[in-house]
């Protein structure tokens, strides 16, 4: 069956239905059972060439009692009551399988490469903020510097080569300036 977004598919349906007044059903229509069968099959051709793809697969009770509806409108005069119709299988092309299945992945790369561009931004901001922080008070940064060391120093390697920067070096050299004195020598 083609659909109205041009898509061949392949549909099962099944139509239950009764003889409801035996004598009209053989007086009208030679063989009943395989008029209904005909009825059913055009009529299903008719409504799903007006839905698309994604109709077919989302309503098919809707679409069930249409054929429904309609079937048992046209069977009626031969005697036919048409009690139910059900839609039961919509079998897509392998090739259009396999094309909706790279779509559908496609589209979760893009939705998880939002979620990573999202949170590096995220990061990005809160990196911004920190050094803004940072920038406007120096101690900030000595004290970060010394929760890094007290960190590394948790972790069980062997031997930490670390640089200290001058400045944080710079208050101890103050502090501890030798006062020179001299001596006189008489001779």
């Amino acid at each position: 069956i083609l659909s109205k977004d041009s898509v061949t598919v392949a549909v099962d349906a099944v139509v239950y239905f009764r003889i409801s007044n035996a004598t009209v059903s053989v007086t009208n229509v030679e063989d009943a059972a395989r008029s209904t069968k005909l009825l059913a099959q055009t009529t299903l051709r008719n409504i799903l060439g007006t839905k698309t793809l994604t109709e077919m697969l989302s309503d098919r009770e809707a679409i069930s009692l249409q054929m429904q509806i309609t079937l048992d409108e046209a069977t009626e005069p031969w005697g036919v009551k048409v009690e139910r119709v059900e839609v039961k299988d919509v079998r897509l092309p392998i090739q259009l399988q396999r094309a909706m299945a790279a779509e559908a992945e496609a589209a979760r790369e893009a939705r998880a490469k939002v979620i990573v561009a999202e949170g590096e931004q995220k990061a990005s901001r809160a990196l911004k903020e920190a050094a803004e922080v940072i920038a406007e008070s120096p101690s900030a940064l000595q004290l970060r510097y010394l929760q890094t060391l007290n960190s590394i120093s948790a972790e069980k390697n062997s031997t930490i080569i670390f640089p200290l920067p001058i400045d944080l070096l710079s208050s101890f050299f103050h502090r501890a300036t030798p006062k020179v004195m001299t001596k006189t020598h008489s001779s």
